[in-house]
């Protein structure tokens, strides 16, 4: 049986009950109706019959009177026609005739009416008025005792349908009392009947989705062997086997893949294990959900549960948990240059450098679902680095004193030897000239950038106005700005605070980038400067409308040595490295954007003066 079919066999008997319900009721009212249609058929028309019967008798016993008082036409007339009315509700009176000793009493009424309409007429003598007896001892004697039995007979006959009617009445008040209880406890065993039903179907059908529900958590909850059991025919049963099918089939899809899944589990974890770089992973509420062992031993944390640790709690630089706090706020990964990303942690009395980078994790709907914090430890590439710039620095110191020499030397046979020789040598003790001031600026360069680097050159930090650096390079660079027929223009915004930096070396910076501008911009170009306030930093920017910068260079133009391919100009490839030094020592950062063939914009930030 379908479960279209239990349903629709559950509102059937419903119906069914509500039916007899129904019925049962009708039947009672129809007896109820029946009931009250005797007592109107039945007694209602004998009643009424013998009070007009009465009536029309007394009506009659006036008219009688009326002739003793010798109105003798106007009595007749009116004795004839209370007659005429007698028998006729006599007649009516026969005819209704339903319960027992009624028929006596209309035959008795009859006769004896007959005996009081003779014994009238023998009493009324058209030919001798005179003759008559005494009036009122003839009609005491003769008319009033038949009057009075005929009245007497007819009240009897309506007492009797009065109490027949009484009786009815209480019967059909018992009918009435009865339809109700029997109503009432027809319908109350109907809804008992019905309800216990309706539970029992209820049950037959809810029961199978209960256990559905029950399999799916356990399902859920990775019990993949549970079965529903299959206890019927109808849909439900057909649902229970395509369920427990499914059930099956995500049994055997388990069995295949748990392997598999362990497998690819181990490893990723030996993937992870074997990885020298740090990786700490953190969810939505900065807590750690996984770490790596390189990790641990760059953080100084035991092999026991971390799951509870927040990045606070391991980490001792607050900027990165700041910065990994506001990468969840934001959804987006940090953009922050390389000086700005590394951290020092100590290890066994010694300081160890480390470069992070925090990478957001999204889920399939690309909503976050945790940090990744990579710590790469170049502790050595410092070192490194470090005894670079010692030996660059050694090495500018030993070759200064030969280079100045030779400088001298070159300069002084420019001077008073070069007329006597040849127009050969001349050029090469030129070029000689030129590569020994070349190498000079170079070892000049070399050892400004070792004393940045290596925090030995003197800051004399002030408050300063920008558009007086402005006005300074300005009045620096207006001879060259004439030759190649170049403008320079600045944009300062009004109020800008003045900037705590050293003006010196600020103004290096400055013509240093104008200074490049110029070397690439064309005849007839635009050198803008402009600051404004952004934050607690002044940004100032360098434009110019040159060549541009190729994207593959901008992030390693302020590197050391390196300089744009096909853009060469004499230079030496340190300048935009002391300017990213002296602006880092400043507090600030500095960026370049351009794009090829619409010029360049190199940005720097300074700290507000306090």
């Amino acid at each position: 049986m379908t479960l279209k079919k239990k349903i629709f066999i559950g509102y059937g008997v419903a119906f069914i009950l509500m039916g007899l319900v129904v019925a049962w009721a009708v039947t009672n009212l129809i007896a109820l109706g029946k009931a009250s249609e005797a007592i109107l058929s039945e007694n209602y028309r004998s009643i009424l019959a013998a009070e007009n019967m009465v009536d029309a008798l007394e009506r009659q016993d006036s008219a009688i009177l009326l002739i003793y008082l010798g109105d003798v036409n106007k009595g007749t007339d009116q004795f004839r026609e209370n007659e005429a009315v007698f028998l006729e509700w006599l007649a009516r009176a026969k005819d209704n005739i339903t319960i027992q000793g009624e028929a006596k009493l209309v035959q008795a009424i009859e006769s004896d009416y007959a005996a009081y309409r003779r014994q009238f007429f023998t009493w009324i003598d058209f030919h001798d008025i005179a003759r008559r007896p005494s009036p009122y001892s003839s009609y005491q004697e003769s008319i009033y005792p038949l009057f009075a039995k005929v009245r007497d007979v007819c009240i009897g006959l309506r007492c009797l349908n009065e109490e027949t009617m009484y009786t009815a009445s209480v019967k059909a008040a018992n009918v009435a009392k009865h339809a109700i209880w029997s109503t009432s406890l027809v319908a109350a065993a109907a809804l008992i009947v019905a309800l216990i039903f309706s539970l029992f179907l209820a049950e037959r059908i809810v029961g199978p989705i209960r256990r559905f529900m029950e399999a799916s958590r356990k399902i859920s909850s990775g019990d993949y062997a549970v079965q529903v059991p299959v206890e019927t025919e109808d849909e439900l049963g057909c649902l229970a086997s395509e369920f427990n099918q499914m059930a099956t089939q995500l049994l055997r899809y388990h069995e295949m893949n748990i392997e598999q899944i362990i497998s690819e589990k181990n490893k990723g974890e030996a993937i992870l294990s074997s990885i020298e770089d740090g990786l700490v992973v953190f969810d939505t509420q900065l807590k750690i959900t996984g770490i790596n062992p390189a990790a641990r031993q760059m953080l100084g944390l035991a092999s026991a549960e971390t799951s509870s640790l927040l990045c606070t709690e391991i980490i001792p630089d607050p900027a990165v948990c700041d910065l990994i706090k506001n990468t969840i706020e934001t959804g987006a990964s940090p953009k922050l240059p390389e000086e700005q990303r590394i951290i020092v942690l100590s290890e066994d009395e010694r300081q160890r450098h480390y470069l992070f980078s925090v990478t957001a994790i999204r889920g399939r709907d690309h909503n976050l679902s945790g940090i990744v914090l990579l710590l790469r430890d170049i502790t050595r590439l410092k070192e490194v680095e470090k005894l670079k710039s010692e030996f660059v620095m050694a090495a500018s110191h030993e070759l200064r004193t030969p280079l100045t020499s030779l400088g001298m030397s070159v300069d002084l046979l420019l001077e008073h030897a070069a007329q006597a020789l040849p127009e050969k040598d001349r050029g090469l003790l030129q070029a000689a000239h030129e590569g020994v001031h070349r190498i000079n600026a170079l070892v000049n360069d070399l050892l400004d950038l070792s004393k940045i680097e290596a925090g030995r050159i003197e800051m004399e930090f002030e408050k300063v106005e920008v558009s007086n650096l402005f006005d300074h390079v300005r009045i620096i660079f207006k001879s060259q700005l004439d030759m190649k027929e170049t403008t320079l223009t600045y944009k300062v915004d009004d109020n800008l605070p003045k900037v705590r930096a050293d003006a010196n070396k600020i103004t290096w910076v400055l013509t240093n980038l104008i200074s490049n501008a110029l070397r690439y911009v064309q005849k007839g170009g635009h050198i803008i400067l402009a600051a404004e306030r952004i934050g607690p930093h002044i940004h100032l920017s360098v434009h110019d409308d040159g060549l541009g910068i190729p994207q593959e260079y901008q992030t390693r133009i302020f590197h050391k040595f390196v300089q744009v391919k096909g853009q060469e100009a004499g230079g030496t490839g340190l300048g935009l490295a002391i300017c990213k030094e002296i602006v880092r020592a400043h507090g600030g950062t500095i960026w370049v954007e351009s794009s090829p063939g619409k010029g360049s914009t190199f940005i720097f930030t300074l700290p507000i003066g306090q």
